[in-house]
C-alpha cells in the first residue's frame, strides 16, 4: 500500500491526515519531506492555487490546482509541469498546514 492509498482511505472516511511527501516538483510550496496536514474536501469550495491530494490519469499527486472549468480541475506542480484534467471525485484532500 502506498502512502497515498492510506491517506486517501482516511480522507474518504472524513479523517484529517498528515503526510511527509518526497520529491522536488512542489519545491517552494512543499519541500521534500515537509509535514503536510490534509483535510477532506467534501463541502469545501476548491480554488486555483490550492494544494490537493489528487489522482490524475492513474497516478496520485500532491500538486496544485492550476485551473478550474466547471467541475474539471487542471492539476500541475510548482515547476510549471501539468498532469492533466481530472474530476472533483478524484480530489481527496486539501493541504491546510505545511511545516519543515
Amino acid at each position: 500500500m502506498s502512502w497515498a492509498t492510506a491517506a486517501k482511505e482516511k480522507l474518504m472516511a472524513g479523517e484529517t491526515v498528515t503526510i511527509r511527501p518526497r520529491g522536488h516538483s512542489m519545491t517552494g510550496k512543499v519541500n521534500d519531506g515537509d509535514k503536510v496536514t490534509l483535510i477532506p474536501v467534501s463541502g469545501i469550495a476548491l480554488q486555483v492555487g490550492d494544494i490537493v491530494l489528487v489522482r490524475v490519469a492513474g497516478n496520485d499527486y500532491l500538486h496544485l490546482i492550476k485551473a478550474i472549468s466547471e467541475e474539471r480541475f487542471l492539476i500541475g506542480n510548482n515547476r510549471g509541469g501539468l498532469n492533466g484534467w481530472t474530476q472533483r471525485t478524484n480530489i481527496f484532500g486539501m493541504a491546510v498546514n505545511i511545516e519543515d
